[in-house]
């Protein structure tokens, strides 16, 4: 029997040790997620539940390093990344997705769904699931609908009741032709800007206005550069959970069915923070100087927009827009 001295085998476990935190390291994968706003966000919220539920469920195999405030860029060039491989996660807004997968834009119509209820029974359902599988060809891999919320229309110069009130402002849009296409008939001139870019352009008045839902403005402080908020709802804005394929395509089975299981949960959380952002952020906002109008004239809207619907039908088809309003 050899005999080892009691210094060495100390020495031989510390290296033992050593080799398995080693091991442990190397096991452990650390996945780039970014997204627009700041983490105290519901893209934040969301992002941090799924990365969490990722770390429980592969027991610290995979953890999320976070990128917010456009860190990683603006969000048509993080989708970009996805399908190329050197980024992992986008928590992203659908407003550039459609120029990746066509099929998208459809989401994006102007008052195509009456409130969150109905779009969100849409995006849970079988047309909001369905649009999911179209992502994988084109280099993306789609986990989930995570949420934005309803846009409503800010500016520096007045109050918007009506269509007319927003005639001839310059309004910062999503690189997004449906939507530039609705706002137009509203007389409105679309400037499609990044999001990075915006809070400057308002600052300096290269732009009149923007338009987004309460939890971005509030999480954004453009009460700082904005004076007047109309809650116009004019646009459902859903969002995105995507992965990229690199990463997706050396998950095995288990694992896939934790991240699925994640983005649900991380999808849910967002929606939370959004409900709790329209509960409480307008008053958050008023405080901090905006003048918020609520009794916006949602019917003269509707009208404005019907010659945009005309060509909305020729190109996503009649029967599509109307399988989406139909649902209860």
């Amino acid at each position: 029997m050899s005999f080892v001295p009691h210094a060495a085998r100390a020495v031989l476990s510390a290296a033992a040790l050593a080799l398995l935190a080693t091991a442990a390291q190397a096991q452990t994968t650390t996945l780039k997620i970014g997204y627009a706003t700041t983490k105290e966000s519901h893209y934040g919220v969301g992002s941090t539940v799924f990365c969490d539920e990722v770390e429980k469920g592969t027991q610290g195999r995979y953890k999320c390093q976070h990128f917010p405030n456009s860190a990683l860029g603006g969000e048509r060039e993080q989708i970009e990344a996805i399908q190329f491989g050197t980024q992992d996660l986008l928590n992203t807004s659908t407003g550039p997705v459609g120029n990746f997968v066509p099929e998208m834009k459809i989401v994006d119509l102007p008052f195509l769904f009456r409130d969150y209820d109905h779009a969100r029974k849409v995006m849970d359902g079988p047309i909001g699931q369905d649009l999911l599988t179209k992502f994988p060809a084109k280099g993306i891999i789609a986990l989930a609908w995570t949420e934005n919320g309803f846009r409503q229309m800010t500016n520096s110069k007045r109050d918007i009741v009506k269509p007319s009130d927003a005639a001839g402002l310059k309004m910062r849009t999503m690189e997004n032709k449906v939507h530039m296409d609705g706002y137009r008939t509203f007389g409105i001139l679309p400037t499609p800007m990044a999001f990075p870019e915006l809070f400057g352009a308002l600052q300096q008045g290269t732009v009149d206005g923007q338009e987004n839902p309460v939890p971005v403005i509030l999480s954004s402080k453009f009460a700082q550069v904005q004076k007047h908020m109309s809650l116009t709802n004019h646009v459902y804005s859903p969002a995105l959970l995507l992965l990229s394929p690199k990463v997706w395509n050396k998950l095995n089975d288990a694992d896939k069915k934790v991240f699925l299981e994640a983005a649900k949960k991380g999808a849910a959380a967002q929606r939370k923070k959004v409900n709790d952002d329209e509960e409480n952020g307008i008053a958050l906002l008023e405080k901090a100087g905006m003048k918020v109008t609520r009794n916006v004239d949602a019917a003269a809207f509707r009208e404005a927009i019907k010659p945009a619907y005309v060509n909305y039908a020729k190109e996503f088809g009649a029967d599509n827009i109307k399988k989406i309003q139909d649902v209860q």
